[in-house]
């Protein structure tokens, strides 16, 4: 169990997200017809921000806006579509909710438009490397980043320890970032669970989980209905996994993470409740023995 530490994230917008006391969460909307979970549920504007609202009632602090879906073998879209998908509902949320507002890309133009349009973070699955103009978008609108670790298309390059090749592809990423202007305090770092990763590798970075806190950024988990857990739990539809995710959130949340990247936000509010009184009862716990030390002489 990993002490929380409270920090701030510095997000476009003169916008910050406190972390530490309390996981945050991130919901996920997809505006695309074939996402591995839920293509096609919010493909249209209404419906996204329909939902989008629900999810911040439900306990969201972020929305996480994307227009491509991720799932392995899934078609690439024209900027144009994804553009034409992402941006209304941005625009229409910027102006119905106080959320913080993410867009899920990796391309520069796309992230250009959705901060003009009203977004405060940059969440970009190929950790600024497939687009890396990207990053003085995110610089050029004080955006906050979220870079994710990947292993898509670099095959001869992985480590083979999966935490050594995480912290090779990370600072990779942040070089990319302080070099265009990007400040440390606007910056999140994902692992990436399920990104050209099998079962064993995602479980191995749960399991090791932190000592990914040694690159030194708040960690955001996103494990929110992935393969792996269907493996582990025999639930073949996504939908059916989100009792597994919450597991996954609990003992993430209590390995250090600070962010959770998720579908169900109800389910996963509740997980974070229960872990983040026990890092409280925890913390409780550690400063009156403390206490008791100073007052013994010990």
């Amino acid at each position: 169990m990993i002490s929380q530490r409270n920090s701030t994230w510095r997000v476009g917008r003169g916008r910050v997200l406190e972390l530490g006391r309390q996981g945050q969460i991130m919901a996920i909307i997809n505006i695309t017809p074939d996402s591995f979970s839920d293509g096609g549920n919010y493909a249209n504007i209404d419906a996204a921000v329909a939902h989008a609202v629900s999810c911040v009632r439900d306990g969201a602090a972020i929305l996480d806006i994307g227009g491509e879906s991720t799932r392995p073998g899934a078609a690439e879209v024209t900027a144009a579509e994804e553009q034409d998908r992402v941006l209304p509902v941005i625009e229409k949320l910027a102006a119905e909710t106080d959320a913080l507002i993410s867009i899920d890309t990796y391309r520069a133009e796309t992230a250009r438009l959705a901060m003009a349009a009203g977004a405060h973070i940059i969440n970009d699955v190929h950790g600024l490397q497939r687009e890396p103009e990207i990053a003085t978008v995110a610089a050029q609108t004080s955006a906050g980043v979220c870079i994710m670790h990947t292993g898509r298309g670099r095959e001869q390059e992985k480590r083979p320890d999966r935490i050594e090749d995480q912290e090779f592809f990370l600072q990779q990423s942040l070089e990319i970032a302080r070099s265009a202007g990007i400040s440390d305090e606007a910056i999140v770092l994902d692992p990436g669970f399920g990104f050209a990763k099998d079962r064993d590798d995602d479980m191995e970075l749960m399991a090791r989980f932190a000592e990914l806190h040694r690159l030194g950024f708040p960690l955001l988990a996103g494990t929110s209905r992935k393969r792996f857990i269907g493996a582990l739990t025999g639930r073949e539809k996504a939908s059916e996994r989100d009792l597994g995710t919450a597991a996954t959130t609990a003992i993430l949340r209590l390995a250090g993470a600070s962010i959770f990247r998720v579908h169900n936000v109800a389910a996963n509010r509740d997980a974070l409740a229960m872990a983040d009184a026990v890092l409280a009862a925890a913390s409780a716990h550690e400063e009156a023995a403390s206490a008791h030390e100073e007052r013994e002489g010990l």
